[in-house]
Parts: structure tokens; C-alpha cells; sequence
């Protein structure tokens, strides 16, 4: 099934509980409004099929349509007709007329805006002038208590049952947006951060640790030969090389601690409130699980990990320096045999600062 399609029976849906309640209950108002007049049976007959059958019918067109979308806004434009034959009928009894019309043109404006409202006004119009070349009523009758009463439900009910479909379709919308924005910062393979979500939090909590003079620090964590991981073994398991290692991450951190996908095998991890030595002692773990790690099916596949740890101090200027020493203090633990931790030495100069972008 197609989206248009999908979206069209998902609108059909949506129209078919106020169509159903607006339908139901509106039937007793312009009974009300037409019983002093006697109509002939065969009226009483089509308001009740209008009234209870046509909503499940409507539905059931829309839903049969290979165009529901535009199945169902016919459905509308017949709702306007229908409605405006029912206050010609009426002879533009004020009350039920303007409650039944009133609250058509709100279904036309929410589910099409001014143009699908113009439309509907003008089939009100054509319904309202058919109505009234065959029953030819007096026109603007006074209102009777019974119809006061009988109009009550319309104006009480009807736009709740609009509220409920609104608050419906404004919770599903949170949800896609919120879904929208997890799927525009998570990187696809690993479920971390990627690296442009990462590095906006970065640039946040770099700002914390200037204006509170909170202690963080920030490491950037590499796998060893991975490209010689990828060569041997192929890429299938180098990606669930790559999944394994967000899982151990996951693990290993607290839960205030930011991992994300710096990119390709290269992992980066804020740890707030952390020391430089705290820092030291939880990536330490996340190593040596790593490199203890068998694997079953692979025994000869050993990993091991260098990473590169800086902590936040006053001689930073920027996020992009604090993460440079970072990438520093990594480059020295892979030139220095790899599969260690290196920090940064605290207040030490970087002569340059990662591309921030």
C-alpha cells in the first residue's frame, strides 16, 4: 500500500467518529426544527438513513476508493450539500440551521482550510436552494423550546468529539516529530549519537563548564586495526564489531555520560562531572572489557582499543580546542603501541583546534 493511499484511509478514519456523532445527534435538531411543519414520511425516512446510515457508508466509499483522500472529501462536499438541503428545508430555522452549518464549515476549514470551507459554502448554498424549490417553507420560523433543547447535544458534544480527534492527531504528530528528531541525531548502525548531535552537545557542555566551572572531560576512543578487522574478516563483521562496541559502551558509562559516533571506528564519550583521573579509571574498564572479550564464533579476533582523554580547564577557549587535545592525547596512545589510555596533560596548549563545523 502506498503512502497517499495509507494517509487517505488514516483521514477517512479520522472523519468517521465526528461524521458518526455530528450525523447521529444532528438528527434530533432538524427533526425538531421540521416536526411543525409534517413533512412526509419519506423525509422522516431519509433523515434517519442520513442520520445513522450515511457516516458508515461514507466511510465504507473512502475506504473502498483507490483515491480515499479524495473519496472522502467528496464525502465532505456531500455533508455541506446534505446539510444545506436540511436548512432550505428548514426554512433557515435560525438556531438548527447555523448549528448544523456552523459546524459543517468547521470540518470543511480543519480538514481542507479556505478553499475546502468556499467549496462547502457553496454546496450549502445549492442544497439550501433545492430544499427549499420542493418544500417552499416558511422561511426564518421561530425557534421553539424543543428545538432549543434538541440543538443542545450539537453545541456540546460535536466539539468534543472534533477536541478528541484533534488531540489524537496532535499526539501522533509529537510522536513522528519526536521519532523525526531521534532518527536526524542517532547514528543508523550503532544507536549512539552521531557525530553532528554529539558535537552540539559538546559545544553545551562546553559552555557549562565555563559559566558553572563544572568538571568534564571528553575522550575520544579508536579501534585498533580495524581496517585490517574489515580486511580479514569482511564488513558484515566489522559492523558488528562496530555494534558491539556502542553495546559495551553503553554499558560501561553512567547514565549522564554522552557517547556518541565520531565516525567510522572512532567513538567520543563526555563524561560531566568527572575528573581526569575519574575519567582514567572508567575508560581503563571499558578497555580492558574490550580486550578481554572472546569471541566464540571468531576466537582469533581480538580487539583492543586506544583512546584520548581531555579534561575541560580554564586555558580552553573554544569546543573544538578541548576537543584537539582529546585527538591528541589519542594520537599518543596509538603511537605509543596502541591499545592504552592516554590523557592530556592538564592545562596543556593545543596549537590548533578540530574543524568544528
Amino acid at each position: 500500500m502506498n503512502t497517499s493511499v495509507r494517509k487517505g484511509l488514516s483521514f477517512a478514519r479520522r472523519m468517521h467518529v465526528p461524521r458518526s456523532v455530528g450525523m447521529g445527534i444532528g438528527f434530533f435538531a432538524v427533526a425538531a426544527a421540521l416536526y411543525p411543519s409534517h413533512p412526509p414520511i419519506w423525509v422522516w425516512v431519509v433523515m434517519v438513513l442520513h442520520g445513522y446510515g450515511w457516516p458508515h457508508l461514507a466511510y465504507l466509499l473512502a475506504k473502498l476508493s483507490k483515491q480515499p483522500y479524495k473519496a472522502e472529501r467528496r464525502n465532505l462536499m456531500y455533508d455541506s450539500l446534505a446539510g444545506g438541503f436540511w436548512a432550505g428545508a428548514m426554512g433557515l430555522s435560525p438556531l438548527a440551521s447555523v448549528t448544523a452549518l456552523s459546524m459543517m464549515a468547521m470540518n470543511n476549514i480543519a480538514a481542507g482550510g479556505p478553499r475546502l470551507f468556499l467549496l462547502g459554502s457553496v454546496a450549502q448554498v445549492v442544497g439550501g436552494l433545492v430544499a427549499y424549490g420542493i418544500f417552499v417553507p416558511e422561511l426564518f420560523p421561530d425557534i421553539s423550546q424543543i428545538q432549543i433543547y434538541a440543538c443542545l447535544p450539537m453545541l456540546v458534544i460535536y466539539p468534543m468529539a472534533i477536541g478528541l480527534v484533534c488531540y489524537r492527531v496532535a499526539v501522533k504528530l509529537s510522536k513522528s516529530k519526536k521519532a523525526l528528531e531521534k532518527l536526524s541525531t542517532t547514528d543508523s548502525l550503532t544507536g549512539l549519537m552521531n557525530h553532528g548531535a554529539w558535537k552540539d552537545l559538546l559545544r553545551v557542555e562546553f559552555s557549562n563548564c565555563q559559566t558553572i566551572k563544572r568538571q568534564n572531560s571528553v575522550a575520544l576512543i579508536d579501534i585498533d586495526h580495524f581496517k585490517t578487522i574489515n580486511d580479514t574478516y569482511g564488513h558484515i563483521i566489522g559492523d558488528n564489531v562496530l555494534k558491539q562496541l556502542s553495546g559495551a559502551l553503553t554499558a560501561s558509562l553512567r547514565e549522564t555520560d554522552l557517547a556518541g559516533r565520531y565516525g567510522g571506528d572512532e567513538f567520543c564519550v563526555i563524561l560531566p562531572d568527572t575528573t581526569l583521573a575519574q575519567a582514567n579509571d572508567i575508560l581503563e574498564r571499558l578497555r580492558r572489557t574490550v580486550h578481554d572479550h572472546a569471541h566464540t564464533a571468531l576466537p582469533d579476533l581480538r580487539l583492543s582499543l586506544s583512546i584520548g582523554i581531555a579534561a575541560y580547564g580554564p586555558h580552553l577557549t573554544d569546543a573544538g580546542m578541548w576537543l584537539h587535545e582529546a585527538d591528541m592525547a589519542l594520537y599518543a596512545a596509538k603511537s605509543t603501541g596502541r591499545n592504552r589510555v592516554n590523557s592530556a596533560p592538564p592545562g596543556m596548549r593545543a596549537c590548533g583546534s578540530l574543524a568544528f563545523e
